[in-house]
């Protein structure tokens, strides 16, 4: 399925070929495709290796270097897809944040927003100028992705998640000054999301243009609102950030966790594929949507800690609540988690692909 014929230029091909790519669109496919978002990381002695000499932002802004850890997992496992490595906040820089990732902290904003002035203050960058890494890095791990009929997914932050980091000045447990500035201050938060979906919607077009052939939406943190303030928020600004990433003419695959009470919600803002975490049973979600949509996800990552025959019966679970449905892509309900035994995650791909080929 993933072998691209000689008839076809490697791009068509891919685009025609692909598991992962007919899935997204609900067509057959002769077994479930597999990606897992955090594929390349902490958990690969490949990537460990990187890291002892570079910094995280380094990797991420020479786009050779990224590049190479976006096909780390490409090469050790037989994957559906890659997505590009990046990180979610640099978008924040280019709007004139100060970005910095601390060991043992993670990633810290030194001048966070607090007030209107703030809002006011941030820039509107043109993506290929701030974020010209990427697109670069997009283009380089597209010549060696199409050889192997392999697509490649761009991502980017929703303003939601962006905006609890940018006000915040990192990560969160309950988004005090988040929520604060949306519940005190409506007007500063709708101009600071506008801001933010502008950014997000342009970026992810970008990464369109430069050979991205799917886009995910990640809100992460957007779980910890209600379906009330999702829909008064958060839902218009995630729409327009939607709409314009949509003009680039590929899948878009929108993911959150802890979202299982506002899955339609979610649809309602927009995308092709909506990711399901682990905290719903994937058949109950998938009846909760349109029918026209297709899901991805949603293994526990921890489960890929626990011995091979918790891995294989939670997995046949998962499948076995698809049974064949088309427009399932196979993957966790969040990142992969460092110390993952990497013998677990090839396990877990192959057994996808041949307990689904039966299916299909």
């Amino acid at each position: 399925m993933n072998v691209t014929p000689s008839t076809e230029s490697s791009s068509s091909a891919t685009a025609i070929q692909s598991r992962f790519l007919r899935a997204c669109k609900r067509l057959p496919v002769d077994a479930t495709p597999v990606w897992l978002m955090r594929q390349a990381g902490r958990y690969m002695e490949e990537y460990r290796a990187l890291r002892t000499q570079h910094p995280i932002l380094e990797l991420i802004k020479q786009p050779d270097l990224a590049a190479e850890v976006t096909m780390q997992p490409i090469r050790a496992y037989n994957l559906d897809a890659a997505i590009i490595f990046a990180d979610i906040l640099p978008p924040l820089e280019g709007m004139g944040l100060n970005l910095e990732f601390i060991k043992g902290e993670g990633p810290v904003i030194h001048n966070p927003i607090r007030s209107r002035a703030d809002v006011e203050a941030l820039r509107l960058p043109d993506p290929t100028e701030s974020l010209w890494f990427t697109l670069e890095a997009i283009k380089l791990v597209r010549k060696q992705l199409d050889p192997r009929g392999i697509p490649l997914i761009g991502f980017s932050g929703a303003p939601f998640t962006l905006a609890s980091y940018a006000i915040e000045g990192g990560s969160s447990k309950n988004y005090l000054h988040t929520k604060g500035l949306m519940m005190s201050d409506a007007p500063t938060w709708h101009l600071l999301m506008e801001k933010l979906s502008e950014v997000v919607g342009n970026y992810l077009l970008a990464q369109a243009k430069a050979g991205a052939q799917a886009l995910q939406f990640f809100d992460s943190w957007v779980g910890a609102l209600s379906p009330a303030d999702y829909r008064e928020y958060i839902l218009p600004h995630s729409r327009h950030a939607i709409d314009i990433a949509r003009q680039g003419n590929v899948p878009i695959i929108h993911f959150g966790t802890n979202t299982s009470g506002m899955l339609n919600l979610i649809q309602e803002a927009g995308g092709d594929v909506i990711g399901v975490d682990w905290h719903i049973d994937l058949d109950t979600a998938w009846d909760s949507l349109k029918p026209e949509t297709a899901v991805q996800g949603n293994l526990d990552p921890v489960t890929l800690l626990a011995p091979w025959p918790e891995i294989e019966k939670r997995t046949r679970e998962i499948l076995d609540r698809v049974k064949g449905r088309p427009g399932h892509i196979f993957n966790l309900g969040h990142g992969i988690l460092p110390g993952t035994p990497v013998d677990n995650v090839r396990h877990l791909i192959d057994f996808v692909h041949e307990y689904t080929s039966i299916q299909h």
